[in-house]
């Protein structure tokens, strides 16, 4: 079986594939101050009820890549591949720096190429990325702040309103101070997302473009759009293992 790894700043998720399928997936939240072996605590009965030949990461904070590397040499014997230089990925990158450009939104992409020529992706986790790709090529994205952010940098910088769960209120008005802020963070995502659709579609020209949505908070967020979009929650999941594919002979 092949392991999966996407490091994000709030969240690692774990995924495990089997006949070029993912079967399993687990989330564990981010932790820069662990150490290969924490990790390996952290994870192990986790992986105990699988026989892991393989592993890919995918991330975008290298101190957790350099803990994860070490851990799977010292614990399981597998040099881990990292989508980085050096990896065939399948993706052009039609950008200033290439080199700029996250693991995660080019595994979104090989992801998103499976199933279309063209898309725009929005992947709403820590920050939420508005991605464009065409024809294996990344053009682009826009990155605003993510839902879980923007409710801290309110919380943080109001003195009277509190740290709440975020959770969908039933109305867009509220009355109540929790779920005005709820209202407003959640609601005003959703907002963001069909805005910012309409605009790239615009950009592009192209109102039948296909969107995908993925990232923890997508599952949050897209029921409360009204453009069409398809959720895809293991859509970096899937590109990580097309990358995978293309480099066992590497």
């Amino acid at each position: 079986m092949i392991l999966l790894v996407d490091v994000g700043n709030s969240n690692i998720v774990f995924a495990v594939a089997k006949n070029n399928n993912v079967v399993k997936t687990f989330r564990f939240k981010a932790f820069i101050d662990k150490t290969s072996d924490e990790y390996y605590f952290l994870i192990k009965s986790m992986l105990d009820a699988y026989e892991i030949n393989d592993v890919i990461i995918s991330s975008v904070v290298p101190i957790i890549t350099s803990a994860l590397k070490k851990l799977f040499k010292s614990y399981y014997d597998i040099d881990s591949k990292i989508v980085g230089p050096g990896i065939k990925t399948g993706i052009q990158l039609k950008v200033d720096d290439p080199k700029t450009v996250g693991a995660d939104m080019i595994c979104d992409c090989a992801g998103a190429m499976k199933n279309t020529k063209e898309a725009i992706i929005v992947d709403l986790g820590t920050a939420t990325k508005y991605i464009y790709c065409k024809n294996n090529t990344f053009y682009g994205c826009s990155i605003a702040p993510g839902v879980a952010i923007s409710m801290k940098a309110l919380v943080s910088n109001a003195a009277l309103l509190p740290n709440i769960e975020l959770t969908c209120p039933k109305k867009v008005i509220s009355t109540n101070t929790i779920t005005c802020m709820q209202s407003g963070v959640i609601f005003g995502a959703a907002s963001q997302v069909d805005g910012m659709i309409s605009r790239i579609k615009e950009e592009i020209n192209n109102e039948n473009a296909p969107v995908y949505a993925t990232g923890g908070l997508s599952g949050l967020i897209v029921p409360l759009c009204k453009n069409k979009i398809e959720l895809m929650e293991n859509l970096t999941m899937d590109g990580l293992l097309e990358i995978y594919n293309k480099n066992l002979a590497a």
